[in-house]
C-alpha cells in the first residue's frame, strides 16, 4: 500500500472510498454493509442533514455517542468531511465524567440513538439527535445530489468545495478524554497530524493489504479505537467489521468467520473471553493479533497462541500519543514488519518518526541503555496539548518530549520493556515497591495451573509500614500459602511478598470501557475488604 500521503484524513477518506467504490469497505454484526460508494454516499447525505437541521454554523465541538458500528463510521466521517471537531463520549463512565466532558467543549448537540440512550443509567443535559430520525428528513434530492458527487465530481473538485485544502495539519481532528484512571479526565487534543501519522506508521509496520480486514470491537472514545480501527479504516484499502460488545466472544468470533478478518486488536483483558469460548476455526484467517492498553500476560500470549496458532504481539502508547508510540510486528507480514522486530516482554520499538529515551527520574539526566527510568516519547504522535489546560500540559510535555509516568528500559536494540507505571508503586518501609513487578511475579507462580485467570496488585495504607500489598483475584489455582512459598523460593524481596490475608477474590476484576483496569475501583475494593477484616 502506499505509505505517505501528504493531503488531510477527510482528503484521503474522499480518494479511498473512491478507489473502492464497488469493494465491501464497511460491515457490522446489525448486518449492515457498505461499499466504499455506499459509504461515501451515506457520509455526503449525513453532512447535508446535519447542516441542514441540526448544527449552527460556528458549532465546532460535536458529541458523538455510539458503539463502533457503520453508522458511528459514518458519523465521524461526516463531521471531518464538514471540519467539524468529533467528540466520542464514554458511554460506559460515569454521569459525572460525560457531563463534565461536554461542558468543557461546549458541545451544544449529542449524535446517537434512541436504544443507547435508553440504557443509559442517567439522563444527560444536552440537545440529543438520534440516528433513528434520519432517514425522515432524507428528501430525493439529498440521495441524487450524493450519489452524482459520489460517482462523477472530481475528488479535487470536492477537497475545494468542502474546504479540505484548508486543513492545517497542527487543526484539531478530535477531543479524546483520557480514562481517568490515576486521576480527573482530561481532554486530549489530537490533530490530523497526530493521527494520520500513526495511520502510516500502522500501515508501514503491519505492510497493510488490499485484502486485509480488520475487526473493530474497540470503542471510538478510546484513542486506539478511534485511530487504529476507524481513521485506518477510513483512510487506507482495509475493510473494518464492528461490533459494539468487545466481549461478547460468540459473536466476534462468527463475524471474523463469515468477513475473514485478518487483523484483530484488542486488549489482553478482551482477549480471554475469546480464549475460552471461541473455536479455533473462528480465528483461522487470523494473521495478526494486536494488543496494547495493559500488560500482556507472557501465560496468555501463549495459551492464545496454541489454540489459534497466531501470538498476540504488544504494543505500546497512550491518549496523549495518539495512541501508538511503540510496537512489536510479526515478521510474517513482510520485510517492514522483520524489520521492526518483535521480542517477548516487550512492547516493541518505537514506531517509524518516534523516539523514545529513559531519564532519571530526579534529575531528570538520560540514561544509557538497560537503565531503568522515566520514559520520554517525541513525535509527530504527540499530541497539542490538554484542551483548557495549558498548565497540565506543560507539565507533561518538555522541549517537545511527553513524560509518559511509565517506567521502562530501552535494550541494546532499542526494544522497550516497561517496568512499572510511577502511579503504581507502593512505599513500603520506606521502598518503592512496584505492583506490576510483583504481578509478574506472581504470575509466573501460578503459570500452568490458571493459564489466564487475571490478578492485579494494589495498595492500602499501613499503620506500621506506611502501605501493604494487596492481590486482587479471580482464582489461583494454588493455595495462598503455596503461592508465597514459592515467592520466597524464586528470591523475591520480603518487601514484595504479600501477607496471606491480603489475597482477596472477586468474580471479576474491575474493568473500564476501554479495557484497561480500573485503579480507582480496584484500590476501593481493596480499602473495603481491609476495612472488614
Amino acid at each position: 500500500m502506499n505509505r505517505q500521503h501528504a493531503s488531510a484524513l477527510p482528503q484521503r477518506f474522499l480518494r479511498l472510498c473512491r478507489q473502492n467504490l464497488r469493494r465491501p469497505k464497511v460491515a457490522d454484526s446489525t448486518g449492515a454493509e457498505l461499499t466504499g460508494a455506499g459509504l461515501l454516499m451515506r457520509t455526503l447525505v449525513m453532512r447535508r442533514l446535519l447542516r441542514a437541521h441540526v448544527m449552527d454554523r460556528d458549532e465546532r465541538y460535536v458529541g458523538v455517542l455510539l458503539p463502533p458500528s457503520v453508522g458511528a463510521v459514518v458519523t465521524n466521517a461526516a463531521l471531518a468531511l464538514d471540519r467539524r471537531v468529533a467528540v466520542n463520549l464514554n458511554y460506559t463512565a460515569s454521569a459525572e465524567a460525560v457531563h463534565a466532558a461536554i461542558a468543557q467543549c461546549g458541545i451544544r448537540h449529542v449524535l446517537t440513538s434512541r436504544r443507547l440512550i435508553e440504557r443509559l443509567p442517567f439522563k444527560l443535559e444536552v440537545n440529543l439527535v438520534y440516528g433513528e430520525d434520519f432517514p425522515g428528513w432524507v428528501a430525493w434530492q439529498d440521495k441524487l445530489i450524493a450519489a452524482v458527487t459520489t460517482w462523477l465530481t472530481p475528488v479535487a473538485w470536492l477537497n475545494r468545495w468542502f474546504g479540505l485544502d484548508e486543513i492545517q495539519p497542527d487543526d484539531m481532528l478530535t477531543v479524546i478524554f483520557t480514562s481517568g484512571t490515576t486521576g480527573k479526565p482530561k481532554g486530549v487534543m489530537l490533530t490530523h497530524r497526530n493521527v494520520s501519522s500513526n495511520v502510516d506508521a500502522i500501515d508501514n509496520v503491519l505492510d497493510l493489504r488490499k485484502d486485509d480486514v480488520v475487526l473493530g470491537i474497540l470503542p471510538f472514545f478510546h484513542s486506539f479505537g478511534y485511530t487504529v480501527t476507524l481513521w485506518t479504516i477510513l483512510a487506507t484499502h482495509l475493510k473494518g467489521v464492528y461490533h459494539y460488545n468487545p466481549i461478547d466472544a460468540r459473536q466476534i468470533g462468527q463475524l471474523c468467520r463469515q468477513h475473514g478478518v485478518t487483523i484483530l486488536l484488542a486488549t489482553p483483558t478482551f482477549l480471554r473471553p475469546y480464549l475460552k469460548r471461541c473455536a479455533a476455526e473462528d480465528f483461522a484467517t487470523v494473521e495478526v493479533v494486536f494488543v496494547g492498553a495493559e500488560k500482556l500476560p507472557a501465560v496468555l500470549a501463549e495459551a492464545f497462541e496454541e489454540k489459534f496458532g497466531v501470538r498476540p504481539h504488544e504494543g505500546y502508547g497512550c491518549t496523549e500519543l495518539s495512541p501508538i508510540a511503540s510496537g512489536n510486528a510479526p515478521a510474517s507480514r513482510g520485510p517492514r514488519a522483520a524489520k521492526q522486530g518483535a521480542r517477548a516482554g516487550t512492547v516493541g520499538r518505537p514506531m517509524p518518526g518516534v523516539e523514545a529515551k529513559v531519564i532519571d527520574m530526579v534529575s531528570g539526566e538520560e540514561l544509557q541503555r538497560n537503565t531503568p527510568g522515566m520514559l520520554l516519547i517525541r513525535g509527530p504522535n504527540v499530541m497539542k496539548g490538554y484542551l483548557g489546560q495549558p498548565e497540565a500540559t506543560a507539565q507533561v510535555i518538555r522541549d517537545g518530549w511527553y513524560v509518559t509516568g511509565d517506567v521502562a528500559v530501552i535494550d541494546a536494540d532499542g526494544f522497550i520493556r516497561i517496568t512499572d507505571r510511577l502511579s503504581r508503586f507502593s512505599k513500603i518501609g520506606g521502598e518503592m515497591v512496584p505492583h506490576l513487578g510483583v504481578e509478574e511475579a506472581i504470575m509466573k507462580v501460578l503459570a500452568g495451573t490458571n493459564d489466564v485467570q487475571p490478578l492485579a496488585v494494589t495498595g492500602v495504607p499501613d499503620s506500621r509500614k506506611g502501605e501493604r500489598l494487596v492481590i486482587i483475584h479471580t482464582g489461583l489455582g494454588k493455595p495462598v500459602d503455596q503461592v508465597i512459598k514459592e515467592l520466597n523460593q524464586a528470591g523475591l524481596p520480603p518487601l514484595w511478598i504479600p501477607s496471606p490475608d491480603s489475597f482477596i477474590q472477586v468474580t471479576e476484576l474491575p474493568v473500564l470501557g476501554t479495557g484497561k483496569l480500573d485503579l480507582r475501583k480496584l484500590k476501593q475494593l481493596a480499602m473495603e475488604a481491609n476495612a472488614d477484616a
